[in-house]
């Protein structure tokens, strides 16, 4: 990490704990509607302009270890092959046989020489050419080039497998620019694939995802956990474009060390803030990372219906720390703080729902959610969304350009 982009963050982190308020250039920000936690019409318009659109992580690429090697993967609604082709690249694509629609794979994962569809008997070739048609004799002129399966944008950061369904979208490593930076350090393109698992929770996925997007709540929820070793009151954050965001939050003990990962093998280049402290990356929409010297939890939040949602979260550490005594501790602490996280939601969403509930008051300290709904409306775009559940913009102004 660049030394002046950390020492920022440091001395951010030192303003927050000291400040008697907000910013005089804040001003109190409006309410988030609770429409937009509750009705199903908004949630397509955010199914096809957020969901649809976005870089979004899939999977790492330890989990396509052959030639072959495939991933069903479903999150956006549209069902992707992510696969490894023969040359060793791993591409994307609409799981729908360029003939008549049929899925070409129903296994969530596995291993194929090619895709062969069973309605009519078109086969493909891992990188999505099609290869033969059964009676080609009834497809006079036809050109197997122009009939392959359609491609969806699949890129990588590190090992790090990212989809995106719009064809025309930013390169991957532009979009995600300031993290990346920041992260420089923590050599992603070597980890490992330690563990994963996935969590349904009866809420909408904002709901959820507000939590991870604020420090506010450390004291009620996690008193017994994090708010021992994190002073919620110094928590910086920092804005930037495309709706990422960080949140970097001081450990009440200098010298504080996560006991359950003692001794686990490290990441030599780690940054010191990294080592020291907890930063949380958002990577917009639904990513959300605190990195450490001994590896990187990544959770991200998928929406399952206005009232339901799915976190997974996945591991990833140095190659020399694949099979440590210490993951399974280590992964049942994190697993334990994430239910004090989740424990409430249900309850939360049944509460917004409740005729009563106006929408979501947001202060300084959790305008992070605030930008998040900011972003969310430039991607749908204004025009497009009822009056009356619109967010006015307001924080364009302490937005950092990257």
């Amino acid at each position: 990490m660049d030394p002046q982009i950390e020492q920022a963050l440091y001395d951010g982190m030192q303003h927050e704990t000291e400040r008697r308020g907000p910013p005089e250039d804040f001003s109190e920000l409006p309410l988030i509607p609770a429409g937009r936690y509750t009705d199903p019409a908004f949630l397509a318009l955010e199914q096809k302009h957020l969901w649809q659109g976005s870089w979004l992580y899939a999977l790492h690429a330890d989990e396509l270890p052959r030639p072959g090697s495939f991933h069903l993967w479903d999150k956006t609604g549209s069902p992707i092959v992510i696969v490894r082709g023969k040359d060793g690249e791993i591409r994307a694509f609409y799981n729908a046989c360029a003939h008549r629609g049929a899925p070409l794979v129903e296994e969530r994962q596995g291993d194929r020489k090619g895709f062969f569809c069973r309605y009519h008997g078109w086969s493909y070739g891992l990188d999505g050419r099609l290869v033969a048609v059964r009676e080609s004799r009834d497809f006079p002129d036809f050109d197997k080039t122009c009939h392959g399966l359609t491609p969806v944008r699949c890129e990588r950061w590190g090992n790090w497998v990212f989809i995106n369904e719009n064809p025309d979208a930013q390169p991957l490593l532009e979009h995600l620019a300031p993290i990346v930076a920041q992260c420089e350090g923590l050599q992603v393109d070597p980890l490992r694939h330690i563990a994963s698992d996935s969590f349904p929770v009866a809420c909408n996925v904002k709901v959820l995802l507000d939590a991870f997007l604020e420090t506010y709540h450390l004291k009620s929820i996690h008193p017994q956990t994090v708010d021992r070793f994190l002073d919620s009151r110094g928590t910086f954050v920092e804005l930037w474009p495309h709706g990422h965001s960080v949140m970097a939050t001081p450990h009440r003990n200098p010298d504080w060390s996560d006991p359950g990962a003692e001794g686990m093998p490290e990441i030599a280049s780690t940054a010191r803030i990294h080592r020291e402290q907890n930063v949380s990356y958002n990577a917009y929409p639904n990513l959300v990372f605190p990195p450490s010297a001994t590896g990187i939890p990544i959770l991200t939040f998928w929406p399952n219906g206005p009232r339901d949602m799915i976190v997974d979260v996945h591991w990833f550490a140095p190659e020399a720390a694949q099979g440590h005594e210490l993951w399974p501790t280590r992964i049942g602490n994190f697993a334990r703080i994430l239910e004090e996280d989740t424990q409430f939601a249900p309850n939360i969403q049944k509460s917004v729902e409740a005729k009563g509930f106006r929408g979501m008051f947001v202060s300084y300290a959790e305008r992070r959610i605030y930008a998040w709904h900011e972003e969310l409306d430039r991607r749908i775009g204004a025009e497009n969304i009822p009056p009356e559940l619109r967010i006015e913009p307001r924080l364009e102004d302490h937005v950092r350009s990257a």
